[in-house]
Parts: structure tokens; C-alpha cells; sequence
């Protein structure tokens, strides 16, 4: 009896999510990512195409302002959820392997870094008067005590040219500036 209930459960769960994919592709694509007019307009959507034209993975160098520079490094970038979201990760597949994603919030965009730290911070982007510079400013996180706790604070993304990005993140302990680690960062070839 247990086993058929499993099986028919199962066989329920299948069925919505056939449903559900089946309603997803038949909606408009507005309606199905619940974008409205914030959500398409603005100064956030050049800004995110920018973030998504990185897909691929990149190689290059890092330096901590101040250190000896650190070993070569790579970063993959990898556009999902049909275009709503980039997630970067940092030195893929090794034991400090770090994810980021960016993403629109309305006229905003955002990013969650989920960092070796343990912390998850939150950072939204300013307005620049610089079109091939992004900024992203703290904007809250978990499991962080902002005033206390190490953590991601800054972000500043340079698009030097089609092929070439500078990534400069600022750390925060006890509640100010504790240090910047710049990404010097090259396009690999396909």
C-alpha cells in the first residue's frame, strides 16, 4: 500500500510539473517571469545585458591591495533561468569556489554573493555616469553582522573592452573597509 501511494504521488508530482512547463511555454514571456513595465525599462536593463554578454569563462590574475599578487585564477559566467539571472563563479571546482548572482529587481539590479565566509551579502548597483563601469553598493545580506562581520561590501566592475573585464571587490570588517581584491580578467578562446 505504501509503495503504491509513493508511485502515485510520484506520478502527481510528474503531472504538475508537466503542467506547469506546458502553462510556462503557452504564457506570453512578461507574464511568465512576472516582468512589467519596471522591469523593462531603465537604466538596470543596459546594465544587465552588459552583466550577460560575459558568458563564458574568463582567466587572469588577482591581487589583495597591498599582498603579493595571487595565482592565476578563473571565473565562469553563465546566463540562466531563461536570461533572468548570470551566476559568476569564482575559482570553479576548488575548495574557494564562490557563486554570485546577479539579477533585475525592478528598475534595480542585484546581486547575492555566496561567499567562502560562510555570509551571503547583497548588493545593488548605483547609478554612474560611466557606461563601462558598474558599481554595486551593500545592501543587506545573511548570516553577516554587517558591523562586526567580514564581508563582501563593494563592487566595482570595469569593461575595459569586449574581451578584457577588472572586477574590484572591497571587503568590511568591523564595519569599515578592511581591503580590495582586483580581478584582472581576460575572455577565453571558445
Amino acid at each position: 500500500m505504501r509503495a503504491r501511494n509513493v508511485v502515485v504521488s510520484l506520478a502527481a508530482v510528474v503531472g504538475l510539473l508537466a503542467s506547469g512547463q506546458a502553462l510556462a511555454q503557452d504564457m506570453p514571456k512578461a507574464e511568465c517571469h512576472g516582468a512589467g513595465t519596471a522591469a523593462t525599462q531603465g537604466p538596470s536593463v543596459a546594465m544587465f545585458e552588459r552583466i550577460k554578454q560575459l558568458e563564458g569563462t574568463w582567466t587572469g590574475t588577482s591581487e589583495e591591495v597591498g599582498d603579493a599578487a595571487m595565482p592565476p585564477m578563473t571565473v565562469v559566467y553563465h546566463v540562466v533561468a531563461a536570461g533572468s539571472a548570470v551566476v559568476e563563479t569564482l575559482f570553479p571546482g576548488t575548495e574557494h569556489e564562490m557563486v554570485t548572482v546577479y539579477h533585475r529587481d525592478g528598475d534595480s539590479l542585484m546581486l547575492t554573493h555566496y561567499c567562502t565566509a560562510g555570509n551571503q551579502p547583497r548588493m545593488r548597483a548605483v547609478p554612474g555616469e560611466d557606461p563601462n563601469t558598474v558599481t554595486f553598493a551593500f545592501d543587506g545580506g545573511t548570516n553577516l553582522d554587517p558591523a562586526r562581520d567580514m564581508h563582501m561590501h563593494d563592487l566595482r566592475l570595469t569593461f575595459v573592452d569586449a574581451n578584457t573585464l577588472r572586477a574590484e571587490w572591497t571587503s568590511w570588517k568591523e564595519g569599515k573597509a578592511a581591503g580590495t581584491v582586483k580581478l584582472d580578467l581576460k575572455r577565453s578562446p571558445a
